[in-house]
């Protein structure tokens, strides 16, 4: 099984000649992310075995090394790696441009070094071997003490996004003690091959695949314009609830729910009727996703107001207060800090006797803490370590107020990229990502990984708190997309 290493890092390979470095490098990583010293002799000289090229081969190198460092690229650094100044230098451009660093140390025996040399082509001088031999035995016991992030042997290793470093062990757990977890699919465009008059049919084949696919609910961004996150202003966007109830037609089981309303795009008591009406028309089927609202320029667009977050903040209690009331029986006044019903009515009810709400937003002051008061689950964003923040945050605001934390769920809403091997991975990336964007970025921006990778990262996820994944799915198209992630969700089943 390959190790996983962080993208972006610095690696450098340490040894004598003919110790096996270039062939690793080439088996591992590729060609583009590795500097190598005997290719840069070739350049500066007549070839390879050009030594009258060393120096002029080692300042492009240390060029090189650095503009690809400086950018924040993987770099595999082929040379001897013996020269203690510069291989410590090198370790320090890593960190200043806070980049992991890892060595690899070629311990390969002497006798084997030589019979590889006297295999090749072009040897390396005899004399000259020697004294990398005799330089890797003082150089090995060095590598240690000097501060690398890892020190290997050659193995199979992966350059991952740092969301799947630790996936491997995690996904071993999974297998030996799995534990379970609810997964939502995240509808967040709407283009789609055949153009708008295709939309109808390519909607209801997603939805109906992603019940068979396993997943338990679907979401629909709360958007009247596509956002910038995602793509252009001009792009296909589907209103929310016209379409969750399209949806509610096209399905039988999968929860449905906007991730999250803005509060400010309705008045609060017709978003009630709304989303009661969802209920009874789904079959008792409607979650309640509520947040602030941030997309100014969509106000702008729209003519709507676009008021401060104090007043928003107002408005989102209120909600929180009011849809509860509106939603169960009789019909109570309600008079909050932004809202006043006379009659807080609605019929029909919903089916579902507590209709679910989640607060989406991590903001820990407010936000979480109107979760912790009002919803049934918090929706956040962010890497394993922020989910873990906000876990503890959630649950501290919880018991501030008296509430049992495991009363209120932590969902986490993120994107997976998800092949079925590298090979896949790696033809799904490229096809996918925007040409002038690095492969690497793209990779950790929309989560790319395996599905063993993706096994492992929600498992981490869920041993941090979360109850429920809502994940976007970049190559979403068409039923054929949800094959690869099916088999993620059967790990949690």
């Amino acid at each position: 099984m390959a190790l996983n290493l962080p993208s972006p890092c610095v690696v450098v390979l340490v040894g004598p000649g003919a110790a096996g470095k270039s062939s690793w490098a080439a088996e591992h990583f590729p060609a583009d992310a590795v500097v190598s010293s005997d290719r840069l002799r070739a350049l500066a000289g007549s070839g390879e075995d050009d030594i009258t090229a060393s120096t002029d081969a080692f300042g492009l190198l240390d060029q090189i090394v650095a503009m690809r460092v400086g950018r924040g690229l993987t770099t595999v650094i082929d040379t001897l790696g013996l020269d203690t100044p510069r291989r410590r230098g090198w370790l320090e451009l890593a960190r200043q441009h806070g980049l992991p660093a890892v060595a690899v140390a070629f311990d390969t025996p002497a006798g084997e070094c030589r019979a590889r040399n006297r295999g090749r082509a072009k040897r390396i001088p005899a004399e000259a071997l020697t004294a990398q031999l005799r330089g890797w035995r003082e150089v090995k016991g060095l590598l240690a003490g000097e501060g690398w992030d890892h020190v290997l042997e050659p193995q199979p290793v992966r350059v991952v996004p740092a969301a799947f470093v630790a996936a491997q062990p995690a996904a071993g757990r999974q297998r030996e003690r799995p534990t379970g977890l609810r997964f939502g699919l995240h509808l967040s465009t709407f283009t789609f091959d055949g153009g708008t008059a295709a939309t109808a049919d390519r909607l209801r084949e997603i939805a109906d695949a992603a019940e068979q696919t396993g997943f338990d609910a679907i979401y629909v961004m709360d958007h009247f314009r596509q956002i910038p996150q995602v793509g252009r202003a001009w792009d296909n966007f589907l209103e929310s609830y016209t379409t969750l109830a399209y949806l509610a037609a096209c399905t039988r089981r999968a929860r449905l729910g906007a991730l999250v309303t803005g509060i400010t795009y309705r008045n609060v008591g017709h978003l009630g009727k709304i989303i009661a009406t969802l209920d009874v028309l789904s079959g008792g089927r409607a979650v309640c996703g509520l947040g602030l609202a941030w997309f100014k320029a969509e106000h702008t667009a729209y003519g709507w107001a676009f008021p401060p977050v104090r007043d928003r903040y107002a408005l989102l209690e209120d909600a929180l207060r009011l849809l509860p009331l509106l939603w169960g029986p009789g019909g109570p006044a309600f008079d909050g800090a932004a809202v006043s019903v006379p009659e807080a009515a609605c019929y029909p009810r919903p089916l579902q006797e507590h209709l679910p709400v989640i607060v989406g937003g991590g903001g820990e002051r407010r936000t979480l803490r109107l979760a912790a008061r009002y919803a049934d689950a918090a929706n956040v964003l962010g890497d394993l370590d922020v989910v873990r923040h906000k876990a503890t945050v959630l649950r501290r605001h919880c018991a501030d107020i008296g509430r049992d934390p495991d009363s209120v769920a932590l969902t986490h809403l993120g994107t997976a990229l998800v092949g079925s091997d590298d090979a896949e991975l790696t033809a799904l990336v490229e096809r996918l990502r925007p040409q002038r964007m690095d492969p690497a970025r793209f990779r950790a921006a929309v989560n790319a990984g395996t599905v063993a990778d993706h096994v492992g990262r929600f498992r981490e996820l869920a041993e941090a708190g979360v109850a429920e994944v809502m994940v976007r799915l970049p190559d979403l198209t068409g039923a054929e997309s949800l094959a690869r992630i099916g088999k993620v969700i059967a790990a949690f089943r």
